[in-house]
């Protein structure tokens, strides 16, 4: 099976990240990690631990490689190497303006672009509120490129208990935008935990 890319770009939202990592190796889904300084920074932030020390956990799973930001050797930098598509996990409003303007000054950008050239799955997960006519303008533009934008919206009509739960929702999404996983019907999104 060809890996799934996820780009981890310095927006808020760690813990997306996080969870989407996991669910993808706890399916056996090969993946590769590609991560920003800016998103270290906010990873040590918000979830209290640093990013070396996760990565360092990733590492002992069989299907799982990373690749430096300053990378442009990396395989996912080319499109000769095939993947599954990319999620970026949390999306920086900077990283969706590089991408909606075909900048790839670091290897998130690069294998982000490729998806785009090749015509793979790309999931855009953007934290940013509220939205200016920039980011909205950029968002459409990636949009009409083929990407999927997935703002982390909450689904209240499943009676979330928790922040886990709505991590849980969101992650799922994604999953099923890059085409790991099938989508579960709504009423059994958050009671697939409990049993």
């Amino acid at each position: 099976m060809n890996p799934v890319v996820v780009g981890i770009s310095g927006a808020s939202g760690s813990v997306l990240a996080l969870r989407t990592v996991e669910e993808l190796l706890r399916r056996d889904v090969p993946t590769a990690v590609v991560c920003t300084q800016a998103a270290r920074l906010v990873w040590q932030e918000e979830l209290d631990t640093p990013f070396s020390s996760t990565l360092a956990q990733w590492r002992e799973h069989p299907h799982f490689t990373s690749y430096g930001i300053g990378d442009l050797r990396a395989p996912i930098a080319s499109g000769t190497y095939p993947t599954c598509g990319m999620a970026i996990v949390p999306c920086s409003m900077n990283s969706l303006a590089a991408l909606a303007h075909g900048l790839s000054s670091n290897l998130l950008l690069r294998a982000a672009d490729v998806c785009l050239k090749e015509n793979r799955k790309l999931v855009l997960v953007p934290r940013e509120t509220p939205l200016h006519s920039i980011h909205l303008e950029n968002m459409l533009t990636l949009a009409r490129m083929g990407a999927v934008v997935m703002p982390p919206q909450p689904a209240f009509y499943l009676k979330p208990r928790s922040m886990d739960d709505l991590v849980r929702f969101t992650v799922q999404r994604v999953l099923v935008a890059l085409g790991v996983e099938q989508a579960l019907p709504p009423d059994l999104q958050y009671r697939e935990k409990e049993e």
